[in-house]
Protein backbone atom coordinates (compact mmCIF):
# COMPACT_ATOMS: atom_id res chain seq x y z
CA UNK A 1 0.00 0.00 0.00
CA UNK A 2 2.64 2.28 0.85
CA UNK A 3 4.42 1.60 -2.37
CA UNK A 4 1.82 2.62 -4.56
CA UNK A 5 1.42 5.60 -2.70
CA UNK A 6 5.29 6.74 -2.86
CA UNK A 7 4.94 6.06 -6.68
CA UNK A 8 1.77 8.19 -6.91
CA UNK A 9 3.39 10.99 -4.71
CA UNK A 10 6.86 10.66 -7.31
CA UNK A 11 4.54 10.90 -10.28
CA UNK A 12 2.90 14.15 -9.09
CA UNK A 13 6.43 15.54 -8.05
CA UNK A 14 7.74 14.70 -11.25
CA UNK A 15 4.80 15.98 -13.30
CA UNK A 16 4.64 19.40 -10.92
CA UNK A 17 8.42 19.84 -11.38
CA UNK A 18 7.69 19.52 -15.58
CA UNK A 19 4.35 21.79 -15.00
CA UNK A 20 6.67 24.54 -13.39
CA UNK A 21 10.04 24.12 -15.96
CA UNK A 22 7.27 24.21 -18.76
CA UNK A 23 5.29 27.31 -17.18
CA UNK A 24 8.59 29.21 -16.98
CA UNK A 25 9.61 28.72 -20.18
CA UNK A 26 6.14 29.48 -21.95
CA UNK A 27 6.49 33.13 -19.69
CA UNK A 28 9.99 33.81 -20.79
CA UNK A 29 8.75 33.82 -24.79
CA UNK A 30 5.89 35.09 -24.18
CA UNK A 31 7.10 38.41 -21.92
CA UNK A 32 9.49 39.24 -24.49
CA UNK A 33 8.04 42.08 -26.85
CA UNK A 34 9.43 45.19 -28.86
CA UNK A 35 8.63 48.00 -27.73
CA UNK A 36 8.38 50.88 -29.84
CA UNK A 37 8.78 54.86 -29.04
CA UNK A 38 6.46 57.50 -30.49
CA UNK A 39 7.09 60.40 -31.96
CA UNK A 40 4.91 62.45 -30.37
CA UNK A 41 4.70 61.96 -26.54
CA UNK A 42 1.65 64.31 -26.34
CA UNK A 43 -0.63 61.48 -27.88
CA UNK A 44 0.69 58.78 -25.37
CA UNK A 45 0.05 60.70 -22.59
CA UNK A 46 -3.73 61.56 -24.08
CA UNK A 47 -4.11 58.51 -24.77
CA UNK A 48 -3.39 57.28 -20.81
CA UNK A 49 -5.57 60.22 -20.04
CA UNK A 50 -8.67 59.10 -22.31
CA UNK A 51 -8.01 55.54 -20.86
CA UNK A 52 -8.14 56.57 -17.05
CA UNK A 53 -11.09 58.87 -17.75
CA UNK A 54 -12.68 55.88 -19.41
CA UNK A 55 -12.29 53.52 -16.28
CA UNK A 56 -13.19 56.75 -13.98
CA UNK A 57 -16.47 57.03 -16.04
CA UNK A 58 -17.53 53.50 -15.96
CA UNK A 59 -17.26 53.42 -12.37
CA UNK A 60 -19.24 56.71 -12.12
CA UNK A 61 -21.71 54.54 -14.17
CA UNK A 62 -22.19 51.94 -11.84
CA UNK A 63 -22.34 54.20 -8.50
CA UNK A 64 -25.25 55.89 -10.74
CA UNK A 65 -27.12 52.81 -11.23
CA UNK A 66 -26.54 52.28 -7.06
CA UNK A 67 -28.40 55.34 -6.68
CA UNK A 68 -30.61 54.74 -8.97
CA UNK A 69 -31.57 51.48 -6.98
CA UNK A 70 -31.38 53.14 -3.45
CA UNK A 71 -34.15 55.95 -5.22
CA UNK A 72 -36.18 53.32 -6.12
CA UNK A 73 -36.03 50.89 -3.46
CA UNK A 74 -36.76 54.16 -0.76
CA UNK A 75 -39.89 55.36 -2.39
CA UNK A 76 -41.47 51.98 -2.27
CA UNK A 77 -40.14 51.71 1.43
CA UNK A 78 -41.28 55.14 2.18
CA UNK A 79 -38.03 55.96 3.98
CA UNK A 80 -36.70 59.50 3.75
CA UNK A 81 -32.91 58.68 5.41
CA UNK A 82 -32.51 55.90 2.40
CA UNK A 83 -33.99 58.54 -0.24
CA UNK A 84 -31.79 61.06 0.52
CA UNK A 85 -28.73 58.50 0.57
CA UNK A 86 -29.90 57.29 -2.64
CA UNK A 87 -30.39 61.41 -3.84
CA UNK A 88 -26.72 62.03 -2.71
CA UNK A 89 -25.56 59.00 -4.00
CA UNK A 90 -27.24 59.25 -7.44
CA UNK A 91 -25.55 63.38 -7.20
CA UNK A 92 -22.19 61.59 -6.76
CA UNK A 93 -22.49 59.15 -9.65
CA UNK A 94 -23.33 61.98 -11.97
CA UNK A 95 -20.43 63.75 -10.85
CA UNK A 96 -17.92 61.32 -11.20
CA UNK A 97 -19.62 60.20 -14.62
CA UNK A 98 -19.14 63.58 -16.24
CA UNK A 99 -15.94 64.54 -14.35
CA UNK A 100 -13.89 64.58 -17.71
CA UNK A 101 -16.22 67.26 -18.83
CA UNK A 102 -16.74 69.41 -15.78
CA UNK A 103 -12.62 69.64 -15.70
CA UNK A 104 -12.86 70.70 -19.49
CA UNK A 105 -15.41 73.32 -18.45
CA UNK A 106 -13.24 74.72 -15.53
CA UNK A 107 -10.26 74.76 -17.78
CA UNK A 108 -11.71 75.87 -20.79
CA UNK A 109 -9.62 73.13 -22.62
Amino acid sequence: MMKEQNKTNKKKNLFMKLFIIAYIIVISIVEVSTVFATDDPIAVVNNLSNFIFGLIRAVGMIILGFGVVQVGMSLKSHDPTQRANGIMTLAGGIVITFAKEILNLITGG
